[in-house]
């Protein structure tokens, strides 16, 4: 055997295991820069510090929770808008679709004199009618999904102002405080748990669930890997045999599932719903999903990442409480960091790509 057939010569010993290490290290950066959460996690950290120093009270354990409580309330529906991104689509009705779902459980119950899980129920199923609603009609009709949901998000609107003044002759919904069935259904989505000076919103375990299932979902499932085809090429997904139409419209319903946890949240919080909130609402979901990493293309981004971004957004939201400042700054916030984390979004996957 020549010399040129002979394999290359291995350092022994503590070099090999040297070199290894530096290509472990080498690998994982290049793992890191692939993740599109990154520039949120990076955000984050920014904007705790900043809040921490300009805030006194803002490392207060009862402020921190205060934050939480706020960033899970924008989370919980960031969550499945984030999957819903991924999948190439928007969803722009999904702020009053919340209050649609509120207002259905608070209204059944009180006009059919039901008990109030019948009213959650019922709820349930035409919150998640309307989710489906908007994923058929998108894919039946190829027209953006915009203007599908737009459409809907005016719908929506009118009907929630319309139904509530028919039925109530107010704007807002009668009581349901003291109907049977209101103490359990609070438990379940508008409880507390008070450690010490701390309270602990249920919403912030809703939360979380949402994020480990939908997290799931996208790395461990086949029905992740149709959501990331579909966002980056829907033709050629189809192609292989990827039930688009179903992803999609699944994809909607997760959305329209979300909205029906927050809008109970909302009823069994308050024991009666302004018909006219939840417009504009549905930005944050959007903007705290492109702040954790979801390109506006599709096909990129991750459930982590949107409740990152949404953490982002809860703390700004009260840090700048916190320091004092006029509250109309935080839309300047929004809109400062929706066109940075694009921007950054952008970088990472092209050097993603670039090292792939």
């Amino acid at each position: 055997m020549s010399h040129a057939d002979a394999p290359p010569l291995q350092p022994a010993g503590p070099a090999k295991s040297g070199g290894d290490e530096r290509l472990l290290h080498r690998s994982l950066a290049r793992r890191l820069m692939g993740r599109p959460e990154l520039g949120s996690v990076v955000g984050a950290a920014a904007v705790f510090v900043f809040f921490s120093i300009v805030a006194e009270p803002f490392l207060r354990a009862a402020s921190l929770s205060t934050v939480l409580y706020a960033s899970s309330t924008i989370g919980i529906m960031a969550v499945p808008v984030a999957l819903l991104m991924i999948g190439g689509e928007f969803d722009l009705s999904a702020g009053v679709m919340v209050v649609s779902s509120a207002l259905i459980s608070s209204m059944f119950s009180y006009q059919m004199t039901a008990n109030t899980w019948v009213g959650v129920g019922v709820s349930l199923l035409v919150t998640l009618a309307i989710g489906a609603f908007n994923g058929l009609l998108l894919t039946r009709t190829k027209l953006p999904s915009f203007i599908i949901t737009l459409g809907t998000f005016f719908m929506l609107t009118g009907l929630n102002l319309g139904f509530t003044k028919l039925i109530s002759g107010t704007v807002s919904t009668k009581t349901i405080a003291d109907m049977e069935g209101f103490e359990s259904a609070r438990t379940l989505f508008a409880s507390h748990l008070t450690l010490g000076s701390v309270d602990i919103q249920v919403t912030i375990l809703w939360w979380l669930v949402l994020v480990a299932v939908a997290t799931w979902i996208l790395l461990r499932t086949r029905v992740g890997n149709w959501i990331f085809a579909v966002g980056g090429n829907a033709d050629a997904a189809r192609a292989v045999g990827v039930p688009v139409t179903k992803t999609k419209i699944g994809l909607y319903m997760g959305v329209a599932f979300a909205a029906w946890v927050s809008g109970q949240h909302l009823l069994f919080s308050y024991d009666a719903i302004q018909s006219g909130d939840g417009v504009g609402n549905e930005f944050l979901y959007i903007i705290a999903a492109a702040v954790g990493g979801c390109l506006m293309t599709g096909g990129f981004g991750s459930a982590i990442g949107a409740a990152v971004g949404a953490f982002i957004f809860g703390m700004a939201s009260k840090g700048i409480v916190y320091a004092q400042w006029n509250p109309d700054w935080y839309k300047f916030f929004l809109g400062a960091m929706l066109l940075l984390a694009t921007l950054l979004n952008a970088w990472v996957r092209k050097r993603a790509e670039e090292k792939a």
